[in-house]
């Protein structure tokens, strides 16, 4: 699929787009018309840029995505901990997570609070 296509698939700009590829995030290779510059893009792009999403919205910042991948896509691994670093961006979503569920709780709370009858004095 075409830039514009994926564009309005994801939701995203094209600027974006091109700056996810640049990146590294996601990539596209020339389209089968040999006569222009388009490029596509395959469809599992999609699902990599919902995968970018989701990173995003836990707090992985698209810095430490390019780390990760460039990392695990290196020749020498071992100079890389990719287990501590996954286990660290584990341990931070899942406090973001815990912080989530009490600020729910309270804003349940909130919410009962104010559909409560009134206490008359």
């Amino acid at each position: 699929m075409r830039i514009g296509e994926l564009a309005r698939r994801s939701g995203l700009s094209r600027d974006t787009l091109r700056f996810y590829e640049r990146q590294g995030l996601i990539r596209s290779g020339p389209g089968p018309d040999n006569t222009n510059s388009y490029r596509d893009y395959p469809e599992d792009a999609l699902i990599t840029l919902e995968q970018v999403a989701d990173a995003q919205a836990a707090g992985i910042s698209i810095a430490e995505l390019v780390m990760l991948l460039g990392q695990l896509e290196a020749a020498d691994p071992d100079s890389f901990d990719g287990e501590a670093f996954l286990q660290d961006r584990i341990d931070e979503v899942e406090a973001r997570i815990v912080r989530a569920e009490r600020f729910l709780d309270s804003l349940k709370q909130a919410k009962a609070a104010l559909a409560a009858p009134p206490v008359l004095r």
